[in-house]
């Protein structure tokens, strides 16, 4: 396991995260997790190294599971982020929603001490914000708060999740130099964080933690027009119609156009976002230790090609399927 800088936190994070929202169950929008499997895909996280574990009060069962597994590795250096759900409960932040409906800062203090008490933590090393809109950039209470859960010592390093394929609505946010980390879309499909983003974070030291590297599973080479969800799980959506006909002709197009299998597509897409020097992490849903031990191999394996890299540009997809379209 290789390891990146977090920003100007101080932190050292395995290239390779474990993102945990897959283990909460029906809570947290997936389907099928099985606590046994998650606990022991998680053990299997850290033993091959990784030290960065990313959840969310939204989540479901999420925080409490990570936390049972972190108090049999106290000491060890494993540096957790959890988030902080909009009060409005509006997933993404709407344009012109006043701050104090998504983040008045009893709202903040009182999902994180939830968050704790689930987790049976006494501080996270990054709280984010689950949404973001810069034009909350200095209105509210909310900094304060974060201020005062600092001096507190709830709270390490203060993040925000920027809203999906959003990219450029966290830039005042980050010139401000009030946040730490920001955690973005960001994968072959979803480029468009290399416009502005990432140039922008390098300057302001701000880590970046990236979120969806193999677009919901659309990158796994899983995906085929035949593909089926359990009742319930938000994939449904995702990939609803002919969605994954599209995915599967995509991906076939990008493993011809590299020469390489459809097994081979999940790999080179993480190992394309971390080709950036500005990314700190790649959070990866893990459900599982065999998708635990694939994922860990690519952060031992050598940086792409600069040939591959410009072919995969041309592969740029950008669409939203979180929303209806």
């Amino acid at each position: 396991m290789q390891y990146r800088e977090l920003g100007r936190t101080g932190l050292k994070v395995s290239d390779i995260g474990y993102g945990a929202w897959g283990i909460g169950g029906a809570g947290g929008g997936w389907v099928g997790a099985q606590d046994d499997e998650s606990l022991r895909a998680l053990e299997r996280f850290i033993e091959l190294g990784g030290t960065f574990i990313d959840t969310a009060r939204g989540y479901g069962r999420s925080e409490e599971l990570v936390g049972q597994v972190l108090k049999r590795h106290e000491g060890e250096g494993l540096i957790v982020a959890t988030k902080v759900p909009p009060k409005n409960g509006s997933w993404p932040a709407r344009p012109g929603t006043p701050v104090e409906e998504a983040f008045p800062g009893d709202h903040i203090r009182a999902s994180l001490e939830t968050s704790l008490a689930a987790s049976g933590l006494d501080a996270f090393d990054v709280v984010q914000f689950h949404v973001w809109s810069d034009e909350w950039v200095g209105k509210g209470d909310w900094l304060e708060t974060v201020q005062a859960l600092k001096a507190e010592g709830k709270l390490r390093h203060f993040g925000v999740s920027i809203n999906d394929y959003e990219p450029e609505n966290a830039l005042e946010l980050i010139r401000s130099g009030v946040v730490e980390t920001v955690q973005v879309i960001y994968n072959v499909f979803h480029q468009q964080p290399e416009e502005q983003l990432l140039a922008a974070c390098q300057e302001h030291g701000v880590g970046v933690i990236v979120r969806v590297a193999l677009d919901e599973g659309g990158l796994t080479g899983r995906i085929t027009k035949d593909t089926t969800f359990e009742e319930g799980d938000f994939r449904n959506h995702f990939f609803k119609d002919d969605r994954p006909a599209q995915v599967e002709q995509r991906v076939q197009a990008l493993a011809d156009d590299l020469g390489i299998a459809v097994d081979d597509v999940p790999d080179v897409a993480i190992r394309y976002v971390l080709s950036s020097p500005a990314v700190s992490t790649v959070i990866a849903g893990m459900r599982t230790v065999r998708n635990v031990e694939r994922n860990a191999a690519t952060s031992d394996r050598d940086a792409l090609p600069e040939a591959q890299l410009a072919k995969l540009t041309a592969h740029r997809w950008e669409r939203n399927w979180y929303r209806d379209e």
